[in-house]
């Protein structure tokens, strides 16, 4: 290595005495070669030596450290962790740090691989999974999302394997939803009943009778419709996008970004799954092709947009054998960037302009309002946002005020 990587007496003994010990400079290498500085290696390598310190006090062996074990030791060991000082206890920083290890591990054949084998609770997990992906037709995080909430259901329930639903009470049902020592929002709520009530279909559908729980969910009220999207005028885009410094490779790459969302309303979600080969430069289209809707949808690709992902490409994009168009400039390298970075860079923008959002999501609001403050029907605005179904779109028709006004009825009650 370049430099000497320093990490703290403590932790350097605690790998040092520990069946992690000949892997550790293999595990250095691999961080430096994915582009991690020497002080971020350090607070990494005190995070392994913290968890190799519990391994050893578990007597845990090479062949039991895997997702499992990293797991117990930040559920378990971290939440009441009387380890002697300095110690790394920072749970962001051991969720990065550990993977990064189990990936060195087994590299080096001394770690098993991911159970082909799954124990029966995930089995009934991964069914689930399969149904709401072949059946219902849901996104990968919608999925996951709603996976982690059953799998909370089903742990509190005492379950380790396919359930019984003869033996849940609806009682049981009532308290998950509503929740035990806390109160929930009505959003929470309804999200959560909505969970639920898929799982139970899904039980249904594999056969196993579920109406007497379907019954047990409470209902929600909710208007559809109800509320108005937040959006941005023209002059907070313009300030948004000018809130860009484009002389640095992190600022040409956050304003090709947000002119993808603000000029083709695409999700954050498609913004980081945009490959090389989904734009046709010749033609001045963008294909869509990992979308939410699970189809290949066609856009024109507008010539700003054109010409602010270009100049990322020229001059600020790092070297990298990805393929995606917008990748990571900071360790790991080589990646491309997560949903987290496309939503930090829209927060930081607004932060710097002095506009009182946060959410990405307002940018393909603000789209379908200025068109269709332009004069564009809902219709065509529904295809170029991609709603699977028009009602979706009517929302935007609130927005409308100058439009509404034409429609309006006269107030009864108002003074002449």
């Amino acid at each position: 290595m370049k430099n000497e990587v320093v990490i703290p007496v403590q932790a350097r003994t605690w790998l040092e005495n520990s069946v992690l010990a000949p892997y550790i400079p293999q595990f250095s290498s691999d961080l430096q070669h994915k582009g991690y500085t020497v002080e971020t290696m350090c607070g990494l390598l005190s995070c392994v030596g913290h968890f190799a310190a519990w391994i050893t006090q578990q007597r845990v062996s090479l062949a039991e450290v895997d997702e499992r074990c990293i797991a117990r030791f930040i559920t378990e060991h971290l939440p009441h962790c009387t380890c002697a000082s300095p110690v790394r206890r920072s749970r962001d920083s051991i969720r990065v740090s550990l993977p990064h290890l189990l990936e060195t591990l087994r590299a080096c054949g001394v770690a098993t691989t991911k159970s082909t084998r799954p124990a029966p609770l995930q089995q009934e997990l991964n069914r689930f999974d399969r149904y709401l992906d072949e059946i219902k037709g849901l996104t990968q995080k919608t999925r996951r999302a709603r996976i982690d909430v059953i799998h909370r259901f089903l742990r509190q329930l005492g379950v380790s394997k396919s359930p019984r639903l003869t033996t849940t009470q609806p009682a049981e049902v009532r308290k998950f939803v509503l929740g035990e020592s806390k109160t929930y929002t009505p959003g929470t709520i309804r999200s959560l009943a909505d969970t639920l009530r898929s799982y139970f279909h899904f039980c249904a559908f594999s056969g196993r009778p579920a109406q007497r729980l379907l019954d047990a969910i409470p209902r929600v009220a909710r208007w559809r419709l109800a509320p108005l999207p937040e959006t941005l005028s023209d002059q907070e885009v313009q300030q948004l996008l000018d809130s860009f410094d484009q002389k640095t490779p992190m600022g040409m790459r956050g304003y090709a970004m947000v002119r993808c969302m603000t000029d083709l309303g695409l999700r954050g979600s498609e913004v980081v799954q945009l490959q090389f080969s989904d734009i046709d430069w010749r033609n001045g289209v963008i294909r869509l092709v990992r979308n939410k809707s699970r189809r290949t949808d066609v856009l024109p690709l507008p010539e700003a947009t054109g010409k602010a992902i270009a100049q990322y490409l020229r001059a600020g994009r790092p070297q990298t054998s990805n393929r995606a168009i917008f990748v990571r400039h900071h360790a790991p390298l080589d990646q491309p960037v997560t949903i987290r970075v496309v939503q930090k860079a829209v927060a930081q923008g607004y932060r710097r302009c002095g506009l009182p959002y946060t959410r990405s999501h307002i940018l393909r609001h603000s789209l379908a309002s200025r068109l269709l403050r332009a004069g564009s029907p809902l219709k065509e605005i529904s295809d170029i946002l991609r709603h699977r179904s028009f009602d979706t779109s009517m929302i935007y028709a609130k927005v409308d005020i100058n439009g509404l006004r034409t429609v309006a009825m006269p107030w009864p009650g108002r003074l002449l």
